[in-house]
């Protein structure tokens, strides 16, 4: 063999191999891009939002806020952030006992925070503390278009629209004209402030024709906020308190509430107070153009605001950091013709969870738009909103608030001790402090409870060293104290069965008859043995409590061979009310791993009948990934991709990426972060699994290449 070929041979054993790799690297800029969200309308429901996971701002074609009323029915152009929050005066003097009620469940007295039924001072107090604190909507900040006769431009004046969701950069660019005249807009939000940045060119602007207004709405205290009560100006105050050539600063005060804005801008212009709660940002000189930024902060500014420029700058080189960190999946090549589309709902996922759920608290279901359930967080939710971004290596997003799991734990810890258990209790619906709010369905949720666990392993999956014990072993250990108090000692069959007293992931059941849910005790199974891995993993002895309920705990309901979603509802199949909302069963084998507590054969023949019975038109978005995963898990490739797009109004994914569940909720995130951990788990697959991309038909349709993603649990 001649030299040549000796070196032939080498460069195609080690050399070519590196290249064609590299050729084979997605390439994130082309696969984010190719789903650039382009809007040509004013449809209500295609209004697109900017945002920092902390902050955001939603726009409708304008660019801005301009025609908030038009949207408010759609999805609502609301400006929030994770510290933005207000209570109305308590002039009564509610205590939060009023709302306690004590029940008798298992021959022990409890008391619950409920929503009373009987009219009185105790249903009173319940919708008191249910209401407040509540999520704000902080202003609304749109342009005032104005035709030559001086009067104001409606929505259908706004013609020729042009809008594009640039995703790799987080900019809105939106061209529309009025009255024949073009306007072009950018719109963008600071990574790391709560920060608007807008350029904004026309020949109206040199006209006076086009200026910027910033209003200051009223909370309407009720379970949503769409950011448009422009009532009650009496009962708050707002006014210029410092005012420059190129800044000026106004105060918002609402109740014991005080918050800024600031605008920054380039050029001469002037804000001006034109009426109660409105402020006007106008150009002086004959320009075409008027570039500016817009602080929200609960502090008065020290420093300088940060202008259009640097503001943009910050955007691009932030985005361009998150869609090259972390996992990417491109279906570019597949024959199926849903591939697309997965593919588009996938990467829009990936921009809005961002921005609505990778801030320092959990999230609300509707995120940082607007108001559901007061803008309170669900904790139940918190898994389908937080888990992908660990599976997709983006756990840093989710560490954000799992942080907050601290500072709530003195009030769980208070919940647990009032009804007699070890450990603390996490809320269902809560706040940014971990207070707990009246709810007749979530006093008695228990799901939410082995999540933190369920965190807290995912973390320490991606750093598998002592310091991620150390910082969540307090917390880990807190809540599975709590599960081992839980469950209530059947000395008849020897056994601990979970319940009465609960209430199931689906929210059919009665909490004084309900006992042993397939899912909650498999949860519970799952997470006592991970608290017990902790344990071994700080070279802890383990606790004898956990491994008492774990060798006793009741065993998996079945009736006829498949799995009950309660031991206490035999007829969970038959009675057409027990069909409907979340077909929890099938997260026992799809949120969660095998044990040798399940029968896949069961859980199959389980999967089946549900998928055949269920009303799922009375389903919600998160439902259909759990659903996939579960298919996936039991080798069913097809009915996982037959899941997630099973045509059902609350699977519906609009044009700007959102859930869209009803006319109540038109965007809901837990779809959205559902969908993702779905994704993951149908391309990465979960620990033992051997197949490649298992969620995926191998019938050649389907070109799936991934990288970054981490196998579930």
């Amino acid at each position: 063999m001649s030299k040549l070929q000796q070196i032939y041979i080498l460069f195609f054993v080690f050399v070519f191999p590196l290249f064609t790799n590299a050729q084979t690297k997605i390439d994130r800029r082309e696969l984010v891009q190719r789903h650039n969200v382009i809007n040509t309308s004013t449809d209500s429901l295609s209004a697109l939002s900017v945002g920092n996971g902390r902050f955001a701002f939603t726009v409708d074609a304008t660019g801005l806020q301009t025609f908030p009323e038009h949207y408010d029915k759609g999805i609502p152009l609301g400006t929030q952030s994770e510290w933005g929050w207000h209570s109305f005066k308590d002039t009564t003097g509610y205590k939060f006992a009023e709302t306690l009620k004590t029940y008798t469940f298992n021959g022990r007295k409890a008391a619950y925070a409920v929503q009373w039924n009987q009219p009185g001072r105790n249903k009173d107090a319940a919708n008191w503390f249910r209401g407040n604190v509540h999520r704000l909507q902080l202003g609304n900040l749109g342009f005032i278009l104005l035709h030559k006769d001086g009067t104001a431009a409606s929505v259908q004046d706004i013609q020729n629209i042009r809008q594009k969701l640039d995703l790799w950069t987080g900019i809105i660019i939106s061209s529309f004209t009025f009255d024949g005249e073009p306007v072009h807009v950018q719109t963008c939000v600071h990574q790391g402030q709560d920060l608007i940045g807008v350029k904004v060119k026309s020949k109206l602007i040199i006209e006076g024709r086009l200026k910027v207004l910033l209003r200051f709405p009223y909370p309407t205290n009720q379970f949503a906020d769409y950011g448009d009560n422009w009532k009650y100006p009496e009962k708050h105050s707002s006014s210029i308190i410092s005012s420059g050539k190129q800044q000026a600063t106004i105060v918002h005060q609402l109740d014991t509430n005080k918050y800024f804005v600031s605008f920054a801008w380039q050029g001469a212009a002037s804000v001006k107070n034109i009426a109660a709660h409105q402020f006007v940002l106008f150009a002086h000189d004959k320009t075409d153009s008027l570039m500016f930024t817009c602080l929200f902060t609960p502090r008065k500014p020290a420093m300088a605001v940060p202008g259009f420029t640097q503001t943009l700058a910050n955007s691009i080189q932030q985005w361009k950091a998150f869609w090259q960190s972390g996992g990417a999946v491109d279906f570019k090549g597949s024959t199926d013709p849903r591939a697309s589309e997965l593919e588009r709902r996938v990467v829009l996922s990936q921009y809005l969870t961002k921005i609505q759920c990778a801030g320092n608290y959990p999230p609300q279901e509707t995120g940082l738009t607007y108001n559901s359930w007061y803008g309170k967080p669900h904790l139940e939710m918190h898994w389908w909103h937080g888990t992908h971004f660990a599976l997709w290596g983006r756990e840093k997003l989710l560490e954000n608030s799992m942080a907050w799991y601290h500072h709530a734990k003195a009030n769980a810890r208070a919940i647990a001790q009032r009804q007699g258990y070890d450990g603390v209790r996490w809320q269902k619906m809560t706040d940014p402090d971990g207070n707990e709010s009246p709810s007749s369905v979530g006093a008695f949720l228990i799901w939410q409870q082995p999540h933190f666990i369920y965190f807290a392993e995912l973390d320490y999956r991606a750093h598998p060293n002592k310091k991620t014990l150390e910082k969540y072993k307090d917390l880990v250990f807190a809540d599975a104290d709590f599960m081992a108090s839980f469950p209530t000692y059947d000395r008849e069959h020897d056994r601990y069965i979970l319940g009465k007293g609960i209430i199931l992931a689906q929210e059919r059941y009665n909490p004084e008859e309900t006992f042993n849910p397939t899912y909650e005790l498999q949860y519970w199974r799952w997470a006592l043995s991970t608290a017990q891995l902790w344990r071994k993993r700080l070279r802890m002895q383990p606790n004898e409590k956990y491994a008492l309920i774990l060798r006793k705990l009741s065993n998996l309901p079945q009736k006829d061979g498949v799995y009950l979603a309660a031991e206490s509802s035999p007829d969970a199949y038959t009675n057409p009310k027990l069909k409907t909302d979340h077909p929890a069963v099938l997260a026992a084998y799809g949120m969660l791993p095998y044990d040798n507590k399940l029968n896949i054969n069961v859980m199959k023949k389980t999967f089946n009948l549900v998928w055949d019975v269920w009303d799922w038109k009375d389903t919600w978005g998160w439902d259909f990934p759990m659903t996939a995963m579960t298919a996936t898990r039991l080798n069913m490739p097809e009915k996982a991709i037959e899941a997630l797009f099973m045509p059902i109004k609350t699977n519906t994914y609009l044009l700007n990426g959102h859930n869209y569940q009803d006319g109540r909720l038109r965007l809901y995130l837990p779809g959205n972060g559902g969908l993702l951990t779905a994704v993951a788990m149908m391309c990465a697959g979960w620990d033992g699994s051997t197949t490649a991309n298992p969620g995926f038909p191998k019938n050649g349709k389907w070109k799936v290449r991934w990288e970054g993603l981490k196998k579930m649990p």
